[in-house]
């Protein structure tokens, strides 16, 4: 990219890889850079075509040191994160009628997209209906799948005060791997347990301060157990929250992927916490749809996910706050 743009006097250079959470990370590698004056405008990057021209097979990686013992049995991205799903249904009772209640939240919003890639609404029976992917996740659980990308620009207050264009403000940021810990690892929990608060505190805000979400929504297993980990409901609440259309925007309780987010719009490069920063700067610019615009917007949260539910994976909060006109 900077060969592309013919950047050849580069200050700062992160090529920090946790997978779909990469874009949240950087967005705080390049805030911590600017703080300590290592460059004052930083360009973040993401484009894929896994649609258009498709590669291997997803599956697990062959370099983690388990995939001798998991890979003879052929697992796959969909049947790790079906796995995650069936514990947390075992341990709490949640159903996939609740898991479905996010799909069609996404949905809702989504007819308003016009480049969405699914527009049409759903209902919960249409999702329990469609077909078994990997049990218990259904087709309509799953995320889509899309060429795109995405860009951020990151820059130095000062910097900032100079645009005439409404920014937007990094207040808080965390993040966090999740191992597999030798086997002894929990299926209901992710990375968020760690990256949330970190990035709560650091934005001295708490759950009840935000306005919006923009929440990595691979499968709707994903966002349920992210929504808990990340404290806006207790551990095991999420089906009983998620059921009632808190997350409908404009007027639901924490209105989340006011685009239709991965389930329905897009998930470039098959990696959607570029598309979760882009939204969230969106809804505090006043700049979503005005059917999803969620009113009086000030501090949105944004989190994406890399890696597995099932086996490893890394995690990224960002807290955003409006800054005045």
């Amino acid at each position: 990219m900077a060969d592309y743009l013919g950047l050849t006097h580069l200050s700062y250079v992160d090529s920090t890889e946790t997978g779909g959470s990469s874009y949240l990370t950087h967005v705080g590698h390049a805030a911590a850079a600017i703080a300590m004056g290592k460059c004052k405008v930083a360009l973040i990057t993401l484009a894929g075509l896994p649609r258009s021209q498709p590669g291997q097979r997803p599956g697990a990686s062959a370099a983690v040191p388990e995939a001798a013992f998991e890979t003879v049995f052929g697992p796959t991205i969909v049947s790790m994160y079906a796995l995650a799903a069936r514990r947390h249904m075992h341990e709490f009772g949640t159903t996939s009628a609740q898991l479905a209640a996010i799909k069609v939240a996404a949905s809702q919003h989504a007819q308003h997209n016009p480049d969405a890639m699914l527009r049409n609404p759903v209902t919960v029976d249409e999702v329990l209906d469609s077909p078994m992917i990997s049990d218990p996740l259904h087709r309509l659980d799953c995320c889509v799948i899309t060429d795109g990308g995405g860009a951020l620009v990151v820059v130095a207050p000062e910097v900032a005060r100079d645009l005439p264009r409404q920014t937007v403000k990094v207040l808080g940021h965390g993040e966090s791997p999740k191992l597999a810990a030798n086997g002894h690892i929990d299926l209901t929990r992710t990375g968020a347990v760690w990256s949330g608060p970190r990035a709560f505190e650091e934005a001295g805000v708490t759950q009840a301060d935000i306005d919006y979400v923009s929440i990595y929504d691979s499968f709707t297993i994903t966002v349920l157990q992210m929504l808990e980990d990340l404290g806006f409901c207790d551990k095991g609440k999420g089906g009983g929250f998620v059921a009632d259309g808190a997350l409908l925007a404009p007027h639901g309780r924490l209105p989340f992927n006011t685009d239709g987010g991965g389930l329905c719009n897009n998930h470039p490069a098959n990696r959607g916490g570029m598309t979760k920063v882009i939204e969230a700067v969106r809804q505090l610019r006043g700049e979503a749809h005005l059917a999803v615009q969620v009113p009086d917007c000030e501090v949105a949260l944004a989190h994406g996910n890399g890696g597995s539910l099932g086996t490893r994976s890394a995690a990224a909060t960002l807290i955003l706050g409006k800054e005045d006109a």
